[in-house]
């Protein structure tokens, strides 16, 4: 499973009464993005590409940036996007069997705790520690 893509988008740098960056790309119809320098702006149009994949509840195949007409000073680039949001929303779901102790998962039982959601979680930390 992809963990991340590369989204194309339309980068503009301005320097009127300020110097900031734009980025909005015909893909993510609404979606303007910007900040004071490069990397601000890539963050956000970053975040707001995986928000609009959660918000379709799919994540949507580009159109080929060969493609769209840009305007003077605009170019073309690829924003990485992390999809880990999306998948914990909408990822597919495996059932595993897991093996605990009697009397654990008695305890579980009594006390109305979700086994499945504390392995999940559990991963979640190992996988994050690397």
């Amino acid at each position: 499973m992809r963990r991340q893509v590369l989204y194309p988008v339309i980068v503009k740098e301005y320097n009127d009464d300020e110097h900031y960056f734009v980025i909005t790309s015909p893909n993510v119809q609404g979606m303007v993005a910007e900040g004071e320098t490069l990397e601000e702006a890539v963050d956000e149009a970053s975040y707001d590409i995986a928000d609009w994949f959660v918000v379709k509840k799919h994540i949507e195949k580009p159109q080929n940036p060969s493609n769209w007409h840009l305007d003077e000073g605009e170019r073309i680039a690829y924003i990485q996007v992390d999809l880990s949001r999306f998948y914990e929303k909408y990822g597919k779901k495996v059932r595993r069997n897991i093996t605990v102790p009697e009397y654990l998962s008695d305890w579980a039982t009594e006390n109305k705790v979700n086994v499945s959601l504390v392995a999940s979680n559990a991963l979640k930390k190992l996988q994050e520690q690397g």
